[in-house]
């Protein structure tokens, strides 16, 4: 019957190259994400915790998904500018940018670009307290 090899996964079986680099560049996105989400892990691990006086300058959101069946996600931000000018956007959980106003004047504890709280205080320069 001759040299009959049936189609499939055999010895004979070549991936054609655009299906190899595919696969190397979804590869490589999947590793570049890792090691960048460690990176800040670990800068923001190695860096001190800092406590400042500021004033929250802004908030915002980001929605991401949401399309067709899938769910939607949101990232909440805010904005502070610390006692010396210097502005910092910091992610921060839901019930924290629910319960943050902007103009509120308090202290900020954190460390790298992770947020730890904020405490509101009497602001010296408001005619309300």
């Amino acid at each position: 019957m001759g040299n009959f090899e049936e189609p499939g996964f055999g010895s004979s079986f070549h991936m054609p190259v655009i299906f190899q680099l595919f696969l190397v560049v979804i590869v490589g996105i999947i590793l570049f994400a890792i090691i960048s989400g460690l990176t800040t892990w670990t800068k923001n691990n190695n860096s001190p915790i800092l406590t400042r006086i500021c004033r929250v300058v802004s908030k915002r959101t980001r929605v991401s998904g949401g399309s067709g069946d899938s769910s939607a996600h949101t990232d909440y931000y805010l904005t502070f500018e610390l006692d010396d000018g210097v502005r910092l956007e910091l992610q921060v959980r839901d019930a924290q940018y629910g319960l943050t106003v902007e103009g509120d004047y308090g202290e900020l504890t954190y460390q790298g670009t992770r947020f730890k709280s904020f405490t509101r205080l009497a602001d010296p320069n408001s005619e309300r307290f």
